[in-house]
C-alpha cells in the first residue's frame, strides 16, 4: 500500500524524437492543446523526481520515503518545513547527483516543478506563489503563450526552444560537450484534476539524450553550485 499516488508518467509529443519503448505518446495534443487557453513552457531538467509532503521526502516509488544519500539535504530541509506543507505535495527535480548532464550554472539543487492537492494539480501562479513560500525554486519557464492557432507552426517553435542551451549550462558527462537543454516540458497554466493529467501535460526530450540507468547511483557526484554556501538547501 503506498502511502499518496506517485506522479504519473507524461507523454511525448508525436514530434519528440527522444522517446523509448515504454514511453507513451500522446497522439490527440492538438485536440487537446485546443482546450487551453494558456501553455506554460518550462525546461526539463536531468534529475530525479522527488516528492516533498507531510509523509516524507519520496522518488518515483511512493510506497515508503526515500532514503537515498542525494536526497539526505532534502530530507534535512523537510525536518524544518513538514509542518507547514498541509496537504500539499510539492514534486520536483532533484540536481543534487549528476546524472547524464552537468549543469555548469546551477543555482539550486531542487526545483519545482508542480504541486498536487487533494486529487488536483494546482494552477502555475498557486505552483510559484506555494514554493516561494518554503524558498524553493520553480524549474524555468522559456515561454508563454495562449492558446495556438496553427499546428506546423507550433511544433516549428518547440523545435526552436528546444535547440537552445538552457538554462544552466548543460554539458554531457560523457562527452564533455555542451549540449542543448534534454527537453521541455509543456503544461496547462491553469489547475486540473489529477486524472486528466494526461490531456494537460505534454513533453518533448532530443534525440540523443543519455538516459541514465541504475549504474549512475554507484558512484554518483554531487552537482556544484554557482554560489556554494548560499541560500539553498544544502544545509
Amino acid at each position: 500500500m503506498t502511502i499518496s499516488q506517485k506522479y504519473g508518467r507524461t507523454y511525448h509529443y508525436p514530434f519528440s524524437p527522444g522517446t523509448t519503448s515504454d514511453d507513451r505518446i500522446q497522439h490527440d495534443y492538438w485536440d487537446n492543446i485546443q482546450q487551453i487557453p494558456t501553455l506554460i513552457h518550462t525546461e526539463k531538467l536531468d534529475g530525479e523526481n522527488n516528492c516533498l509532503s507531510r509523509y516524507g521526502v519520496f522518488a518515483r516509488s511512493h510506497a515508503a520515503p526515500t532514503t537515498s544519500p542525494w536526497t539526505a539535504s532534502l530530507r534535512r530541509f523537510w525536518e524544518l518545513v513538514k509542518h507547514d506543507l498541509g496537504d500539499l505535495e510539492f514534486f520536483m527535480e532533484n540536481l543534487y547527483a549528476i546524472h547524464s548532464i552537468a549543469y555548469r550554472k546551477l543555482e539550486h539543487h531542487f526545483y519545482v516543478f508542480g504541486i498536487r492537492e487533494h486529487g488536483r494539480w494546482l494552477s502555475w501562479e498557486e505552483t510559484e506563489f506555494y514554493a516561494k513560500l518554503i524558498d524553493l525554486p520553480t524549474v524555468p519557464v522559456l515561454k508563454t503563450e495562449q492558446t495556438p492557432v496553427d499546428q506546423k507552426q507550433f511544433e516549428s517553435e518547440i523545435l526552436t526552444l528546444v535547440a537552445g542551451r538552457g538554462t544552466f549550462d548543460p554539458f554531457d558527462i560523457y562527452d564533455k560537450k555542451a549540449t542543448t537543454m534534454e527537453g521541455i516540458v509543456s503544461r496547462n497554466a491553469a489547475g486540473y484534476e489529477a486524472d486528466a493529467f494526461a490531456q494537460n501535460v505534454f513533453k518533448y526530450v532530443r534525440k540523443g539524450h543519455v538516459k541514465t540507468d541504475e549504474h549512475w547511483t554507484r558512484n554518483w557526484k554531487r552537482a556544484a553550485l554557482i554560489n556554494e554556501g548560499g541560500k539553498h538547501v544544502d544545509l
